[in-house]
């Protein structure tokens, strides 16, 4: 726990000087806005959007996994047709999905 804060205190402080020490104006334009801001300041939020761009549809993949793996599947034994359907073997665009090793204490 003291580990992961000493960490994270070592990177702001690092964030800080980058800011600090970049601090020529940079003009900025997005969507119609013009402005000027520190450039230590519009790579900062360059790398921040960076993120966010790459965070937002892997969230999303792995909540469409779990909706996925939630499923009840039907059992071998079944008659066809009394159950569920078992999920799909491939992803949206026809990508083999890996198999799942069976759960425990289920």
């Amino acid at each position: 726990m003291w580990v992961a804060a000493v960490v994270f205190a070592v990177v702001l402080l690092l964030l800080l000087i980058f800011v600090l020490q970049n601090g020529q104006r940079a003009e900025v334009s997005f969507l119609g806005a013009h402005g000027t801001l520190p450039m230590g300041v519009a790579l900062l939020l360059a790398a921040v959007f960076g993120v966010l761009l790459v965070a937002l549809p892997g969230t999303a993949r792995i909540v469409q996994l779990r909706m996925l793996d939630r499923r009840p599947v039907t059992q071998p034994g079944d008659p066809a047709g009394s159950g569920p359907t078992p999920p799909s073997t491939t992803d949206v665009i026809g990508v083999p999905l890996p198999s799942r090793p069976p759960r425990e204490g289920g």
